[in-house]
């Protein structure tokens, strides 16, 4: 075998196969995949994936670094967990999705204004601001993420919906003042800087 084709394997077997292994949520798993492509079938958004699942497992096992992680395709991902459910080797699909996409994240790699990675940082922001979600304040936020203007545009198109949430008392327009939050922010706030700290360790995260 020659010199070309000894790096291309060992690069292939270590590279970023091992990195995905080590970093991302259930990464050891990648390698047990069989590319039957009963989780593109089963995904109810399997026709819009820019790579379905297989595909990625693949490209993570041939080293496709940027390619992988600059991807949209782990935010497709709703949770639905069919694939899991169906997989023959049951292999934990979702989590690898969400981890890719978290690991993404973390290094800076992910895709600039992609919808469901903006929604996720608005939504987490919201969470550990209280403890608890201010339905309010993150529809404000996701209506006017795209500036004043747009935001405008959205509430009214989507007025009648808001109209009726708050009618059923599904959504408190008093909220906008603050809401209510958890009694002991602090202990939660420290419970989520030391879930931080251990997740950063344990995976080996550096700023």
């Amino acid at each position: 075998m020659s010199d070309h084709n000894n790096q291309a394997v060992a690069r292939y077997r270590n590279d970023f196969l091992k990195e995905v292994e080590e970093h991302v949520e259930e990464g050891e798993w990648v390698k047990m995949c069989m590319q039957c492509g009963v989780c593109a079938g089963s995904c109810p958004l399997g026709a819009h994936w820019e790579h379905t699942p297989q595909k990625l497992f693949m490209m993570i096992r041939a080293g496709k670094r940027e390619e992988v992680l600059r991807s949209d395709a782990m935010w497709m991902c709703t949770s639905c967990y069919n694939c899991v459910v169906r997989c023959p080797r049951h292999l934990p699909i979702t989590h690898i999705m969400h981890g890719l996409a978290s690991y993404a994240h973390r290094l800076g790699l992910a895709p600039k204004n992609q919808p469901t990675r903006e929604f996720a940082k608005i939504f987490w922001d919201n969470l550990v601001n209280k403890g608890r979600v201010n339905e309010l304040k993150l529809t404000l936020a996701l209506y006017f993420k795209d500036g004043l203007v747009q935001g405008i545009k959205n509430a009214l198109a989507m007025q009648s919906i808001g109209l009726g949430m708050v009618k059923a008392k599904r959504l408190n327009p008093m909220e906008i003042f603050g809401g209510h939050g958890l009694r002991d922010l602090k202990g939660f706030q420290a419970i989520v800087a030391k879930a931080r700290e251990i997740e950063d360790k344990k995976k080996g995260y550096t700023n």
